[in-house]
């Protein structure tokens, strides 16, 4: 565990785009999960404090098996940082056809750009329902636990301190370790194992 020295609390940034937000895409965009491997992904973005400023994290969840399978880490939080994290997914995993893509309905999930590129992947696009806070409960589960486990023990002098705490913690222990009840206490990975195990029996 790295140890620093205290640094002044900071305010949280403002500006963020909100769940609540009126947007173009239309409010019945809603999809429901399908409870299939690389069937659908769940995305959302946070930020964690550094000395340096915030660092915006944004994460690709699948939703069959809880697993990290796409993030990226930035200065900002528009839509080229999702697209990252997006990109990573796609690179490493193979994504079911014409598969599920949720968020909130935020202005950098809602854009032109955004809408293109999960067309270019054939992703259906999905955004959670106004009011509705448990649409994206999935991702708030996954910051929760960062945060509760790694981040607010520790403090970070750089972005750089801070990126590959992140990364260690997603691959060394959230994907590969920490054991989740809703997965029958199995590790993301161990799921993920499983499944494509019986698909090469099958």
């Amino acid at each position: 565990m790295w140890r620093f020295e205290a640094s002044p609390r900071r305010a949280a940034p403002k500006g963020l785009p909100s769940s609540f937000a009126q947007h173009r895409i239309p409010k019945g965009t809603y999809l429901h999960p399908v409870p299939l491997f690389l069937h659908s992904w769940h995305t959302d973005i946070t930020y964690i404090p550094t000395w340096q400023g915030w660092l915006y994290l944004a994460t690709v969840i699948d939703c069959h098996s809880k697993e990290v399978i796409g993030w990226a880490t930035g200065d900002n939080y528009k839509t080229p940082l999702i697209e990252k994290a997006i990109e990573m997914a796609v690179c490493n995993h193979s994504l079911a056809w014409n598969a599920i893509f949720h968020s909130d309905r935020g202005s950098n999930y809602t854009s032109r750009q955004f809408a293109t590129t999960l067309k270019r992947h054939n992703i259906r696009q999905s955004v959670g329902r106004t009011g509705i806070c448990y649409d994206n409960a999935m991702a708030e589960s996954f910051f929760a636990a960062l945060k509760n486990e790694r981040v607010h023990r520790t403090q970070y002098p750089t972005q750089e301190h801070a990126r590959r705490d992140v990364v260690r913690y997603i691959e060394f222990w959230y994907n590969s370790k920490r054991r989740h009840s809703g997965l029958q206490y199995r590790t993301p990975q161990q799921v993920r194992d499983e499944y494509l195990e019986r698909q090469s029996a099958a």
